[in-house]
């Protein structure tokens, strides 16, 4: 499907801003209307470099509030809904479920009643065909539950197994767009990403805290022993692999985006703190340390030592992977970054924009 007006959904989170970064400069004629409710996880920020773009409009405004997409769809006659829109931290749901039933499913429904009214409905009661549309609902792979450590990856085929709140949330969405599709004919998509990591990531995520506790000489959490294991994937790898997916994948189906990237929690803390220890510690950074000036540990070489392990979290998944040989044979998917080179581009954008993360602290 070729798009022309896209609606993204939590377009100011971290992987809903990426995507919209990526889709303005790869889809140049195309109108971008972002709609995002600007919860703690939602900054209008990761959008500022783009603000005054000509294609871009931003919408403060909340999914549950299907009166308001149904106007946007129609003032804007856009075609796509691009759906990030989420509460995703896993902690967060064990502490506070509401939210995320509240937002990943009653939110979804929403977006689908409104999709289905706009592009099917209306028309029909008019004597005419749908409109054009394609509904793609961004999902992870938490929920296929957890892998034992030589179980083969998720693949489509996985029974949906969840195990925390915010994964059972995510599952009933995901059946939710799916049964849209069966039962009313909507145009759906749906990808199953693993792992993000990348610019404008909340920093209570474990990539940016530990490179934000590191700058601050605070110690750095690893549940239980550290080898919960996980596929981590670069955010524009999975704009990409949405990207594809809208051009090429076929109506009805699943897709699973992968970085073919595993890695124990407790290794990629080490590579993070190895990172900064070489940028704190070159000759070429000797600024670094007088502009993060608690970031002591970093600057004799030793952000290791910050290292300390924590209780760890109620009904925590042991490994999650993705077998992502679908979207790569039927859509020529391939992650274009490699995990060296994506994390070295996330610490240096963390060591270059504390101006955006420290307002958040």
């Amino acid at each position: 499907m070729k798009t022309s007006n896209i609606l993204v959904t939590g377009g100011a989170g971290f992987i809903g801003a990426n995507f919209v970064h990526y889709w303005l400069a790869n889809h140049t004629d195309d109108k971008v209307v972002v709609l995002d409710a600007l919860t703690y996880a939602g900054n209008q920020a990761n959008l500022a470099s783009v603000a005054e773009h000509p294609n871009l409009v931003f919408v403060h405004g909340n999914i549950c509030d299907t009166n308001l997409v149904e106007t946007l769809l129609k003032e804007y006659q856009l075609d796509t809904i691009v759906h990030f829109a989420a509460e995703s931290h896993v902690d967060r749901s064990i502490t506070g479920p509401d939210a995320f039933i509240e937002t990943n499913i009653i939110g979804t429904h929403s977006l689908l009643k409104a999709a289905k009214k706009v592009w099917i409905d209306e028309p029909k009661s008019r004597g005419e065909a749908p409109l054009k549309h394609r509904f793609h609902h961004v999902s992870t792979d938490e929920v296929y539950g957890t892998l034992k450590p030589h179980d083969p990856a998720f693949t489509e085929e996985t029974a949906y197994a969840p195990n925390s709140p915010y994964s059972a949330s995510k599952a009933a969405s995901d059946h939710l767009v799916r049964a849209y599709h069966h039962t009313y004919g909507l145009e759906v998509t749906t990808s199953n990403c693993s792992n993000n990591y990348g610019p404008f990531h909340f920093p209570e995520k474990l990539i940016p805290l530990i490179i934000t506790n590191i700058l601050h000489d605070k110690p750095l959490p690893i549940y239980g022993d550290g080898q919960q294991i996980r596929d981590w994937l670069y955010v524009e790898d999975h704009a990409r692999g949405i990207d594809l997916v809208l051009e090429k994948g076929r109506i009805g189906e699943n897709y699973n985006i992968g970085g073919h990237n595993e890695w124990a929690n407790i290794d990629i803390v080490k590579v993070v703190c190895q990172l900064m220890n070489e940028y704190f510690t070159s000759e070429a950074n000797s600024e670094l340390l007088t502009k993060f000036p608690q970031a002591r540990l970093a600057a004799q070489g030793k952000s290791e030592s910050l290292i300390t392990y924590v209780t760890d979290r109620a009904g925590h998944d042991r490994r999650y992977a993705i077998d992502a040989t679908k979207t790569n044979n039927e859509l020529g998917y391939k992650p274009v970054e490699s995990f060296e080179s994506g994390i070295r581009q996330t610490v240096e954008w963390y060591l270059d924009n504390n101006q955006w993360w420290t307002v958040l602290l």
